[in-house]
């Protein structure tokens, strides 16, 4: 906020929520549109989740470069240039022609995206007030909640009437609008003491993050005690270790190794890595599951995600207004444990199971995320210094990336092993003459298209067994998750335990204070 212009700190926060609202708006609404693309393009299973970790992988590279870019040349600055990024591969996802090419293009994306997220809480920071800050926050968490509860029902519709292209060209109007709002109403920010770029311990860790991530990803198709993965998440660890020697040796260092030394960071990055492999994990199964299995068309699988999605919409702001009276630490730790009952309840659905019998654990895991996601936010960005906003929301969101890479790697790896160990084992019960057809039906096995296998073998019992072997999957992947959120309740409780609510003091935005280096909304004890 400046002086001059008082009240843009709240034109500024609408331009944040409403370029965020695209890109979350994106994540939910290609999900949906995943089976139309998987019947007109005919990608493999793997080139299926490719849509989808294409766009994670880079985002997951890049988004710490994307911070220290917006802290070292100018947040806004940096924040436009993602947004052309962003609606001009939107429009060229649109007009993809082959699975390979939408993949390309998804990539491309995560580079707007890399560079648009981490500036956007950034941007907020040295907007707004200390005091007002975890209400912004609030606000802000609760519009990404919008376009995730729009996400499905919008992307079931486009799908429907349109095509799965309509998914794409939607972020063309709001990327322009985004575009026009941040350009009249943001103020220019960036860090003072950022006078290098660092080139060496950028590309340390954007190797390192792509290694990790890479060889996550591609758990779906290699052992994880393989040579293949253990090299690839070696390399990671090698080349953090080499970025976190240079780091300590530099002046002005891509990410202050300071700010691991708090332990509201460092609770925060944690907790909000396993809220991504929730959140990325789940979607994705389920958006299989109502399409697949239940058959239901693109609008009404849309409409059956609305509880998660809605319920992160209305109580991501309550638990921004919370934060301060309460403290993160019960948010996150409260959040994170209706998380884990959520996905546990969802773990025992099945062929036939009732939408009855999903929605109220599909309400719980909502209600669990949007307490824990704008705590998260607040309290591992007023952990550290304003000026250090830029990266230090990279190391934030970075996590939460990652941590959706590694939902849809190992739920999704441990859903079509086992999808593929049950198909193995039920083979014997078909006639002999698909023995021979079946192991050659395992990609769609994996992937729940019952309907093509009932096409392909003209055999209903060949259909019931695909289908039960792919909920299988589904169940063990939803309870594998349900243990990780249990363990970000566990870190968040035990690890804030010297913290207590405290209301946040008036202090200018973009100041240095020196109390920024702890949270509004808390103060150790």
């Amino acid at each position: 906020m400046t002086h001059e212009h008082p009240n843009h700190k709240w034109w500024t926060l609408f331009a944040m929520c409403f370029a965020l609202f695209m890109i979350m708006l994106d994540n939910t609404i290609v999900n949906v549109a995943l089976p139309s693309i998987q019947h007109d393009l005919k990608p493999s299973v793997e080139n299926l989740e490719w849509t989808v970790n294409a766009y994670i992988l880079v985002f997951a590279t890049l988004i710490l470069l994307g911070g220290k870019l917006g802290d070292r040349f100018g947040r806004k600055r940096i924040f436009m240039l993602g947004l052309v990024v962003f609606t001009l591969s939107s429009m060229a996802c649109a007009l993809a022609q082959s699975d390979t090419q939408l993949i390309g293009f998804r990539a491309v994306q995560g580079v707007g995206g890399a560079l648009l997220n981490p500036l956007s809480l950034s941007i907020l920071v040295a907007a707004f007030p200390r005091r007002q800050l975890p209400q912004a926050i609030g606000i802000w968490a609760g519009i990404s909640g919008l376009g995730l509860a729009i996400g499905p029902l919008l992307g079931g519709f486009l799908t429907q009437h349109f095509s799965w292209s309509a998914v794409f060209w939607v972020n063309v109007p709001i990327g322009v609008i985004a575009l026009g709002v941040t350009g009249w109403a943001v103020i220019e920010s960036r860090d003072p003491a950022a006078r290098t770029l660092d080139i060496v311990g950028t590309v340390l860790i954007s190797a390192s993050l792509f290694s990790l991530t890479w060889g996550l990803i591609k758990t779906a198709n290699h052992s994880w005690v393989g040579i293949y993965t253990l090299s690839f998440i070696g390399a990671a660890i090698l080349l953090g270790a080499l970025f976190v020697v240079w780091e300590s040796r530099m002046d002005d260092p891509m990410i202050p190794l300071a700010f691991f030394r708090i332990r509201a960071f460092t609770v925060s990055s944690v907790v909000v890595a396993l809220v991504g492999v929730a959140l990325f994990g789940v979607i994705y199964f389920l958006t299989l599951y109502f399409q697949n299995v239940r058959g239901y068309d693109p609008i009404q699988a849309g409409l059956r995600t609305l509880p998660t999605t809605m319920m992160i919409l209305f109580v991501a702001p309550i638990g921004g207004r919370l934060s301060g009276r309460v403290g993160p630490r019960w948010l996150m730790t409260v959040g994170m444990a209706f998380a884990s009952v959520g996905l546990f309840g969802l773990s025992f659905v099945d062929v036939g199971s009732s939408y009855n019998a999903i929605w109220p654990f599909q309400m719980l895991m909502g209600a669990g995320m949007a307490l824990t996601m704008p705590a998260v936010s607040a309290t591992g960005m007023a952990a550290v210094d304003r000026t250090k906003a830029g990266i230090a929301s990279g190391v934030i969101n970075a996590s939460r990336q990652v941590g959706g890479a590694l939902g849809i790697a190992v739920l999704g790896g441990i859903g079509t092993t086992l999808a593929a160990d049950m198909w193995a084992d039920r083979i014997a019960n078909l006639p002999p003459r698909l023995h021979a057809e079946a192991e050659r039906l395992v990609p769609l096995v994996q992937g729940g298209q019952g309907k093509q296998i009932l096409a392909i073998t003209h055999n209903p019992v060949a259909q019931a067994n695909a289908l039960e072997s792919f909920v299988h999957g589904v169940e063990w992947a939803l309870r594998t998750g349900a243990v990780l959120t249990l363990a970000a309740a566990l870190v968040a409780g035990f690890g804030l335990a010297h913290m207590k609510a405290r209301a946040g003091d008036e202090a200018p935005a973009g100041e240095s204070a020196e109390a920024s280096e702890v949270p509004p909304a808390v103060v150790e004890m």
